[in-house]
């Protein structure tokens, strides 16, 4: 073994699944972790000493060269390590020149393998140690979902996730101790699910179909109002696509929401990529409160809410790659406070839709550049038997890069 650590993928064909090279692995160790489960599964003349992950498990994780010095240490690891597994984890904390990663073929291969669909047109989403709602954003009709899980009653909380979500037709399958003896499939519709508990071991592969009257909510920015809980502090549909767009949204960035309102602005930034994060800062509340709520609702349940009233709720904050400002504008030292905090190249945008707040945002541009637009936005509307256009309240846009 080079590195100091191996981690051996295992299926639950145990022993018998394991490559000649993984066996050589675990045989040579001097100590191998794994969970009571995956320790069973190594026969009884292999004479490495056995220790079980403690709960919690991330501080042995952490701890784990320290734990054993000088000693031939082997993870045991389900399936493919590095797919949402421990090597991942262990890659992390102690780099990559640490571990050295011997895999099995993952669930999700195994997966794929037995309904006969393409890896590359599953879209893959973990909810280990996560919220279910994470499936969200991925229900959409047509799409085929893996979802890996805590314990058996995941393919359950997933049925009841997109039954209320309007995808009860959906069809689902958990599949339990893939490649093992024990391999066994629960099939059923996510508005009939009869499994209320399946397997430890399982992995639940969806078809997403939608019910008669169900609306698909698009993964692009500009989701339609009544998607969002909110009393009217609510960046409305149009406005809020500009916005987005202006804000430039890419994967791993971060965005603070400041004046949230309804939190729409830091919701559909998650929406783009599984890695956007977001704060949403909220002065009422009963707003931030609802914000919660719709972020769940709309599948990113990650979103982080800080309740006060800016700029002095923005202390300790981390840094943003980008701002949006669509309140509070003319509160002293908010738009100082945001521009300081920015990383380099990233994306302040700020919304006005008073003449106090536009001088705000017309003194900034001065001072530091940037970009102003007006939109302003109609919508048909009945005048006696007749259509004409109701125009809203147009929106300054300020936008700048730092």
């Amino acid at each position: 073994m080079s590195a100091p650590v191996v981690v051996v993928g295992i299926g639950a064909d145990g022993w018998d699944g394991l490559s000649p090279r993984a066996r050589r692995a675990v045989g040579d160790a001097d100590v191998l972790r794994g969970s009571a489960r995956q320790l069973a599964l190594v026969p009884d003349d292999v004479p490495a000493e056995r220790v079980p992950w403690p709960s919690p498990m991330a501080p042995a994780l952490a701890g784990l060269l320290d734990a054993h010095p000088g000693r031939r240490v082997v993870v045991l690891a389900s399936g493919d390590p590095m797919l949402s597994g421990v090597g991942t984890s262990l890659v992390r904390l102690h780099g990559a020149g640490a571990v050295e990663v011997v895999p099995h073929p993952s669930s999700v291969t195994l997966a794929c393998a037995r309904l006969g669909w393409a890896v590359e047109e599953a879209q893959v989403v973990s909810v280990v140690g996560r919220p279910v709602e994470l499936v969200v954003p991925h229900a959409t009709p047509g799409r085929r979902l893996l979802v890996l899980g805590s314990d058996g009653g995941t393919p359950a909380e997933v049925a009841r996730l997109l039954a209320g979500h309007g995808y009860g037709a959906s069809r689902l399958v958990a599949l339990a101790q893939l490649g093992g003896p024990a391999e066994r499939r629960f099939p059923g519709t996510a508005a009939q699910w009869p499994h209320a508990e399946t397997d430890p071991l399982v992995i639940t592969a969806v078809e997403v179909a939608a019910d008669p009257g169900t609306v698909p909510l698009a993964p692009v920015p500009g989701l339609p109002d009544d998607a969002y809980a909110h009393d009217g502090q609510l960046t409305k549909r149009d406005v809020r696509a500009v916005t987005l767009a202006r804000l430039a949204p890419l994967p791993g960035r971060l965005l603070w929401d400041v004046g949230a309102g309804a939190g729409s602005i830091g919701i559909e930034w998650m929406r783009v990529h599984p890695s956007c994060r977001a704060v949403a800062v909220e002065s009422s509340a009963e707003r931030a409160a609802r914000i919660t709520h719709n972020a769940a609702r709309l599948g990113v349940p990650g979103l982080a809410v800080v309740e006060g009233r800016a700029p002095d709720a923005l202390e300790g904050l981390p840094e943003p790659d980008a701002v949006f400002v669509g309140g509070g504008l003319t509160s002293e030292g908010l738009l100082d406070t945001c521009w300081a905090a920015l990383r380099p190249g990233g994306r302040l945008v700020a919304n006005a839709v008073t003449v106090e707040g536009e001088a705000v945002l017309a003194a900034w541009r001065s001072r530091v550049g940037g970009e102003l637009t007006r939109l302003s936005v109609a919508h048909a509307t009945p005048v006696g038997g007749y259509t004409g256009w109701k125009p809203a309240m147009p929106v300054t846009i300020w936008s700048v890069t730092r």
